[in-house]
């Protein structure tokens, strides 16, 4: 044990090595220490403290020792964070330049807050002017009774409400919502028209291309030709589009009359009642049909359930005219369909969209006939397929809709009536059609496994429901709304791989 001599010398040595002493450590974040740089960084406030005459006070007891370096880690902290920056040689011209932009922001900022409040003042201002100017009218107009009609007050023009298209740009169908053209796009398009300029298109490299999706330019005689209403020769597609369209206008005169006829009259009373259901936003924003393009629909449903007996109309083709009916819209304007009002269009322009529209329903119509003939049995063999199928590509999603009952039928019917087009929104159900176009019998045989596809990709959703009233109404309101283009590709790839997997092999499928 030391004595009380030693103890005080001890703590008079500077040179010792004593719990909270700075003892820098060198590495990457603390370089080597440099006396200098050092010593222009010692804070005041940590200098000895002097005597009168000036030369340092020692530390002789441990009080005043630890009342000297109590801070003593706070003081090695800073060093160490003004060493690092000191090591960085700031340039003072970078350090300037920063600081005008930050003050250059802040005042825009303060700038366009204020821009917003005066907006929003001024507003509120005029709509109190609009609500009195409207006051001082109703006074008017009771104090003057010997008048028909008082002045009109111009309506305010008012911020618009925002609403949700439900067509959602189909005239930027390959632009994923952003309206200007990529060179990616641009350069698809000019493949195209390269195609369609030939005097004899080649309709096997217009499938190619129409696969992956066809640009709004060219959409319009695109289907027209890969659905055959229109023949590949460039030389004879006036003269057919003027034969047909007159030979369409031609079964108006013969049927149309007809309508109200006893035979009749049921196909035309359920053809007036479906039009209205049809899928929402088609011709206009507020959901209501203008009249001349209800009795659009309305000739085309009945002339062709007229000339295909075997059938007749049955639910749900009603759907199937508004694709191609809003696509060959597209070839007279430029706006986006429901800002546009379809019946102010010229009446020989309508015709013509009636009679295209006609036509390439019926091509359509004429591949998948058997899902609306009697009993419809085209569309229960294809929900069977459906089933099996599915059983095949993921058995614990089967496993789990027959756990809780759930039949295929139930909701696969209308997947297979409607070609999804209750499902989806109207701008993926054409770029589903591209597709369609493309693909041989894609309308008949290639839906079955974008149905498939379809199923699958709601996976995790179905094994969550635990019940068969959860697991109906999920599968009757997939949330698809905001679907868009790169949704539609994926699904179609999946198509594709099914059934490059299943198609030529259909014991594949089978249990």
């Amino acid at each position: 044990m030391s004595t009380d001599g030693n103890k005080k010398q001890f703590w008079k040595r500077n040179t010792a090595k004593v719990p909270g002493s700075i003892q820098h450590v060198y590495g990457a974040q603390h370089p080597p220490f440099d006396p200098l740089l050092h010593a222009n960084l010692i804070k005041a406030g940590n200098k000895p403290q002097t005597t009168p005459g000036g030369k340092p006070k020692k530390a002789t007891t441990f009080q005043e020792f630890e009342s000297i370096t109590s801070d003593a880690w706070d003081v090695g902290d800073d060093d160490d964070e003004l060493l690092a920056m000191a090591a960085q040689n700031l340039n003072i011209e970078v350090v300037m330049e920063t600081a005008n932009k930050v003050i250059e922001n802040h005042s825009k900022q303060q700038e366009k807050q204020r821009q917003d409040d005066a907006g929003a003042a001024e507003l509120e201002e005029r709509e109190e002017e609009d609500a009195n100017e409207e006051e001082v009218e109703e006074e008017e107009e009771q104090g003057e009774e010997g008048e028909e009609s008082t002045p009109e007050v111009s309506q305010q023009s008012l911020p618009h409400r925002p609403t949700i298209p439900m067509v959602a740009r189909i005239a930027d169908q390959n632009t994923s919502g952003t309206p200007a053209m990529t060179e990616r796009e641009a350069s698809r398009l000019d493949k195209f028209r390269q195609v369609l300029a030939g005097p004899n298109t080649d309709l096997e490299e217009l499938r190619k291309l129409s696969w992956s999706g066809i640009p709004r330019q060219v959409r319009p005689i695109t289907w027209k030709l890969l659905s055959g209403y229109l023949p590949a020769n460039t030389e004879r597609r006036e003269s057919t589009l003027q034969r047909k369209r007159q030979e369409y206008f031609g079964f108006i005169e013969q049927y149309y009359d007809s309508r109200n006829d006893e035979h009749h009259q049921d196909t035309y009373r359920q053809i007036r009642i479906d039009i209205p259901r049809m899928s929402p936003g088609v011709v206009c924003a507020d959901l209501c049909i203008p009249p001349s393009v209800r009795q659009i629909f309305e000739r085309i449903l009945f002339i062709w359930a007229i000339r295909h007996p075997a059938s007749g109309y049955v639910q749900g083709i009603n759907d199937l005219v508004t694709p191609f009916f809003v696509v060959y819209v597209f070839e007279y304007i430029k706006e986006e369909v429901e800002n546009f009002d379809v019946s102010s269009l010229q009446e020989e322009t309508l015709r013509n969209i009636e009679a295209d529209s006609f036509w390439c329903m019926s091509k359509l119509l004429d591949g998948i006939q058997d899902n609306y003939t009697f009993a419809q049995p085209g569309i229960q063999r294809k929900v069977k397929a459906l089933e099996e199928l599915v059983s095949r590509i993921d058995e614990t999603v089967h496993v789990h809709m027959q756990q809780y009952e759930v039949e295929y039928l139930q909701f696969a019917f209308r997947w297979m009536n409607n070609l999804l087009m209750r499902e989806l929104p109207l701008r993926c159900t054409i770029r589903l059609w591209d597709t369609y176009q493309a693909e041989p019998e894609g309308f008949s045989h290639f839906h079955l496994y974008v149905c498939a596809a379809f199923l699958v990709r709601w996976r995790k959703e179905i094994l969550d429901e635990r019940d068969f009233q959860g697991l109906m109404i999920l599968l009757q309101n997939l949330p698809t709304m905001h679907w868009g283009n790169e949704e539609v590709s994926v699904l179609l790839a999946e198509a594709y791989r099914l059934k490059f997997a299943f198609a030529d092999a259909p014991n594949h499928y089978k249990r």
